[in-house]
């Protein structure tokens, strides 16, 4: 059973946002290639998961927890009737090597990246002394997973909580001989505790500063997110991929990542119709905006904010 499904990590959702509207420096751009790298990652695992775990289990992806001021992340936790099992993911690609004697982990050889192994066993003590402090004493494993096929690791002790990309499948094997007990109130219990402690605002920190003014306006495309897009009567049309969307649909998209990039800012009609490079009229921009929120007026200045469902 998923308690907590992943969500595109929200670092991820602003470069997607800026990637075609700011020229992004060479060091973000790495930044933002590293972060997909690792959502992708978590993505393939999530899959070889659901296609192979068997045994009873409640699973939570992406979870976010602070242990006496320490925030720590764990991309994967599973919990069995028996024990609780996490996985650190990685998406590392190419030639890598463990240097045992200093504990180190190089990439190419020469050049250090931090120990996976060491972020993993961070998490795992801070996991155990947590949920120690909610009273429960329970079995807990955590490994390292390198996902990428091509991923290569020389010096690898067989010691180490790492599993290579062809011991993937033996891994999901091994899961699914865990003894077959049912999951229990108190299995519930934990994995509901870790859902109420999950951070859901953690700042986010490594997305370049930009204003409003500087960014690129225009409608940038569902498919190929650039912002060759022309409107023709109903649909826009990208001139890069050929994709074809529902004017509505795009403009609901820009809202989006509009309240994305400027959480402070109120939605208005002139602002969207701003930041759609004026593209589409006023007119039917505020008639989208009726249809999908609740306009609320302030000293003349209409507003908009999503709607809120009665009880």
């Amino acid at each position: 059973m998923e308690l907590k499904k992943r969500t595109m990590p929200k670092e991820l959702q602003i470069f997607n946002s800026l990637a075609p509207r700011l020229e992004l420096t060479s060091r973000d751009k790495q930044t933002h290639h590293s972060i997909k790298k690792g959502y992708e990652g978590e993505l393939m695992f999530d899959q070889i998961l659901d296609n192979q775990l068997q045994r009873e289990h409640l699973i939570i992806k992406d979870l976010l927890l602070n242990y006496d001021s320490n925030t720590f992340q764990i991309d994967t936790l599973i919990i069995f009737p028996s024990i609780i099992e996490f996985f650190e993911v990685k998406n590392f690609e190419g030639e890598h090597h463990y240097d045992k004697k200093r504990d180190k982990f190089y990439k190419n050889t020469d050049f250090e990246i931090q120990n996976p192994e060491h972020q993993m066993s961070r998490a795992e003590t801070l996991l155990r002394k947590l949920l120690n402090q909610h009273g429960y004493q329970v079995g807990l494993r955590g490994t390292v997973v390198f996902i990428n096929p091509e991923f290569t690791l020389y010096n690898y002790t067989p010691d180490k909580p790492f599993v290579l990309p062809t011991q993937i499948n033996p891994l999901m094997r091994k899961l699914n001989q865990i003894p077959s007990r049912k999951i229990t109130n108190q299995h519930k219990s934990i994995g509901n505790k870790l859902l109420s402690l999950h951070e859901k605002d953690y700042p986010v920190k490594k997305v370049p500063e930009y204003t409003f003014r500087e960014l690129k306006k225009g409608i940038n495309c569902y498919h190929c997110n650039s912002l060759s897009i022309s409107l023709r009567g109903h649909y826009c049309y990208c001139s890069e991929c050929g994709g074809k969307e529902l004017v509505k649909s795009a403009v609901l998209r820009s809202v989006q990542d509009f309240k994305l990039l400027f959480q402070k800012e109120k939605v208005t009609k002139a602002k969207i119709h701003e930041w759609c490079g004026g593209m589409v009229t006023e007119q039917r921009i505020m008639r989208i905006l009726a249809q999908n929120f609740q306009m609320f007026s302030k000293n003349r200045w209409a507003y908009y904010e999503p709607k809120t469902t009665s009880k």
